[in-house]
């Protein structure tokens, strides 16, 4: 039989200094769930793509900003350039719809308006209405939704019904009908102005069943967690626990779905305006040139080609961020 080995104590005790010799020591750090969910969303490359192009969407649309770039690479957008039209076909003249160095996406046929300045103030238009008639959506839901699924009984009861209800109202229709006959001026608004804010009304105060559903929902088990329990047993009210308790813990659908209604709501925005009861012109909107290009378009496709690509890549990059912030947010709904 072989002998065992001896091993000497200075041999057998581990050595943390001489293994990690040469090697810099780092204080472990920890990391709060804002901090992972914001490691989760940088690593997927195409739901950051979508956000930068959002960001960049939401500077441009800034007052001032899209003063300086009309000024800057572009002409007023109501200001007509007949001479670089064709006086008799109505068609830009030059190549790909008149583009140049200063009408870089080109001009409108007929009264030769640039369409690089009126795709900048579309979106100022579009995205003042899509957010704030989001902003309308959200805080009625979220008000509605944590109320219906915290008491429960008849209260749930009532606000569920008058969430089947505003589902199944024929909005489009309300909408066309109740633009149609708005007066010139009121509450101190008139024209477009007046019309936009009709428009955020409409749009906000009729979609806020959808995300009312998911925020009673998630209330729902919320309110059987464990702290919700300690702190009705301490004594808390009602009303703290649903707005200190649980609607933290809201905050993450919220968003998720906030950044996934703010195209759908751009999207109604430009189908109104494409139906004539939206933004007036001669001010643009997407949806507004688009229903002018629709009897152009076989004299200068152009002119449906840039309206129609502004709308689909906003929606497309509104849509993958809020993907993507969904699955940070939450990696187990993937």
């Amino acid at each position: 039989m072989t002998a065992p080995i001896e091993v000497s104590g200075s041999e057998a005790e581990a050595q943390p200094d001489a293994v990690l010799s040469g090697v810099e020591r780092k204080a472990i750090q920890g990391r709060s769930l804002g901090q992972i969910a914001w490691l989760r969303l940088r690593r997927d490359k195409v739901a950051m793509a979508g956000g930068a192009f959002v960001l960049l969407l939401v500077v441009v649309a800034l007052p001032g900003v899209t003063e300086l770039l009309v000024k800057l690479l572009g002409s007023p957008p109501n200001q007509f350039h007949q001479n670089l039209v064709d006086a008799t076909l109505g068609k830009p003249n030059g190549a790909f719809g008149g583009i140049s160095a200063d009408h870089i996406f080109g001009i409108e046929p007929i009264n030769g308006r640039d369409l690089f300045s009126r795709i900048l103030y579309g979106a100022r238009v579009s995205i003042l209405i899509g957010v704030l008639a989001t902003l309308v959506s959200v805080v009625i839901g979220t008000v509605m939704g944590i109320v219906a699924g915290y008491f429960g009984g008849w209260i749930d009861t009532v606000i569920a019904r008058l969430m089947d209800i505003f589902l199944a109202f024929p909005l489009v229709l309300f909408a066309i009908s109740l633009v149609g006959v708005i007066p010139a001026k009121m509450a101190g608004l008139e024209g477009n102005g007046l019309r936009m804010a009709v428009l955020v009304f409409i749009i906000g105060f009729f979609n806020w069943p959808y995300i009312g559903r998911i925020i009673r929902g998630q209330t729902l088990s919320l309110r059987e967690r464990e702290f919700v329990d300690a702190a009705r047993s301490l004594g808390a009210r009602n009303s703290y626990i649903l707005f200190r308790e649980i609607l933290p813990n809201l905050v993450a659908p919220i968003l998720v779905y906030s950044t996934l209604l703010i195209p759908t709501n751009i999207l109604f925005e430009a189908a109104l305006s494409f139906l004539g009861v939206g933004i007036n012109p001669p001010d643009p909107s997407w949806g507004g040139m688009l229903s002018a290009a629709t009897e152009l378009y076989t004299v200068a496709p152009h002119f449906v080609i840039v309206p129609g690509l502004a709308i689909f890549v906003t929606v497309l990059a509104f849509n993958l961020f809020g993907d993507g912030l969904r699955d940070a947010l939450d990696p187990r709904a993937r």
